[in-house]
C-alpha cells in the first residue's frame, strides 16, 4: 500500500509519524484533522485443491518468481470473506470452480507483512481456462510434484503436511509463522 502524501480525510499536507494516544504503534497521522492512517498486513487466501489423489499447482507467468509453482492463491479484496477470496483466486488462477471443505493453515510472514489463509477444497469444475498470472496449471500426483520449484517454503511445508495427512485420513488446522518457525496444531 502506498503511503499517502495528503490526508485522505481533509486533504491537508501535514502528515507526521506520531504515536496516537492509547496506541501501541507509531502511525502516520494528519496534524490538521487527526486522521490516522493504518498500514496493516495483507491477507492472501488460497486452496489446496485435490482430485483423485492429485493436487493442483499453478505455474506463475508473472514476477515475482515467474516459472515457479504455487498453490492457487492471492490477495483478498475489500468486501470479500476469506472463503470468497480463496474461491475467486482459485478460479482466476486456475479456471477451477471449487468447494471449500475446511480451513487448513494460517501462516504469518511478519517480515513482509502478509498472512496466508489456506483452505482444503475439492474441484467441482475444471475449465482449463485461467488468467494472465498463470502460465499453466495442472494436477500432480505427490511423487510428481516439482517440490524444488515451489516458490515459497511455507507452501511446500503446508502441502507436504497435507499430503501425509490425506494418506492417514486425519486433518488438523495449523497456525504458524516464519519468524519463529513454530507451528501450532489445533483440533
Amino acid at each position: 500500500m502506498r503511503t499517502p502524501r495528503f490526508c485522505p480525510q481533509c486533504g491537508g499536507p501535514d502528515l507526521q509519524i506520531t504515536r496516537p494516544a492509547g496506541d501501541t504503534h507509531d502511525r502516520l497521522t494528519c496534524q490538521a484533522c487527526g486522521y490516522i492512517h493504518y498500514d496493516n498486513p495483507k491477507v492472501i487466501t488460497g486452496c489446496i485443491i485435490e482430485q483423485q489423489g492429485k493436487y493442483l499447482l499453478c505455474q506463475r507467468a508473472i514476477p515475482p518468481q515467474a516459472g515457479s509453482w504455487v498453490l492457487p492463491a492471492g490477495f483478498m479484496e475489500n468486501g470479500e470473506t476469506t472463503e470468497e477470496a480463496a474461491l475467486r483466486e482459485v478460479w482466476e488462477e486456475s479456471g477451477v470452480r471449487a468447494d471449500i471443505l475446511s480451513p487448513y493453515s494460517i501462516f504469518s510472514v511478519p517480515m513482509i507483512n502478509e498472512v496466508y489463509i489456506i483452505f482444503r477444497a475439492l474441484a467441482l469444475e475444471i475449465t482449463d481456462e485461467y488468467g494472465p498470472e498463470t502460465a499453466t496449471c495442472r494436477f500432480f500426483a505427490p511423487e510428481d510434484i516439482p517440490w524444488e520449484q515451489i516458490y515459497y517454503p511455507a507452501i511446500r511445508q503446508i502441502l507436504a503436511r497435507y499430503i501425509s495427512e490425506r494418506q492417514a485420513g486425519i486433518y488438523g488446522i495449523y497456525v504458524g509463522n516464519d519468524a519463529t518457525g513454530k507451528i501450532h496444531f489445533l483440533k
